[in-house]
């Protein structure tokens, strides 16, 4: 059966586009027909990113800090100077930081993780907004997780900066509710990925690699997720199925928090 949700023609920036979520997103975004501005901080990344698209995929890579206002200004002004406009912001970068209880957790790197996955969330919405309230369409999906709904010991500074965005997110699509233009988020649970081996490597430091198996025991759905089922859903609120959809959280996570 032909996949009904199409984006054809519709302009996509998609930050954290080198990781393991931001790359499945981009790789069905440009699928279903969208042009693609691909932005991460890291560059050969990126690329490697960019070369897995369809071979006619309308795509440009930035490579762009989030945290830095200039630059993402500039990554919003050379979307809009190539493909003249914005139609789905997926405002994706983000990072673990460390796996540490808050009594020994270092106020550098809280500073950084809050920096990457809530200024960097801000100032994309910032940025992104003014175009689409102009145009008075335009979907925005920014990255929370299932951390940002539910408290979780040794990443509770990861945990505080996704209950963030979603804060953020509600606020937006309040924001923007005489308008045309959606915000939403989505929450993945354990999605196969760097960062959950980053977490569970942090929470059990020398030891053997969790099996699978024994992560999937705490999952009502009994597996570990993976990076396209975030990008489908993305999708979906990319898309104009989801036109009467703002404000909320999707949980993309074999029913953990519902357990």
């Amino acid at each position: 059966m032909a996949d009904r949700i199409r984006l054809d023609g519709k302009v996509a920036i998609v930050t954290g586009a080198a990781g393991v979520i931001g790359t499945a997103t981009i790789r069905l975004l440009a699928e279903r027909g969208a042009r693609i501005v691909a932005v991460d901080r890291r560059e050969r990344d990126l690329k490697a990113a960019i070369a897995e698209l369809p071979a006619t995929a309308q795509a440009v890579a930035i490579t762009a800090d989030v945290t830095r206002e200039d630059e993402v200004a500039d990554y919003v002004r050379a979307a809009v100077d190539k493909f003249s406009t914005v139609d789905i912001f997926y405002n994706n970068a983000g990072i673990e930081g460390e796996i540490a209880p808050i009594t020994k957790y270092p106020l550098e790197t809280f500073r950084r993780v809050i920096d990457v996955n809530v200024v960097g969330v801000f100032l994309g919405l910032k940025h992104v907004l003014p175009i689409m309230l102009k145009q008075n369409r335009g979907s925005i999906i920014n990255t929370a997780s299932i951390a940002g709904l539910i408290g979780s010991p040794d990443i509770a500074v990861y945990s505080a900066s996704k209950h963030a965005v979603i804060g953020l997110t509600k606020s937006a699509a309040l924001e923007c509710s005489a308008s045309s233009v959606r915000v939403n988020c989505v929450c993945p649970g354990l999605i196969e990925s760097r960062m959950l081996s980053a977490i569970i490597e942090g929470r059990n430091p020398g030891n053997a690699p969790v099996p699978t198996e024994k992560l999937a025991e705490r999952i009502p759905a009994r597996r570990l997720g993976h990076a396209s089922e975030v990008a489908s859903i993305v999708a979906f609120l990319a898309s104009d199925d989801a036109s009467y959809v703002s404000g909320s959280a999707y949980t993309v996570d074999g029913g953990r928090v519902a357990s």
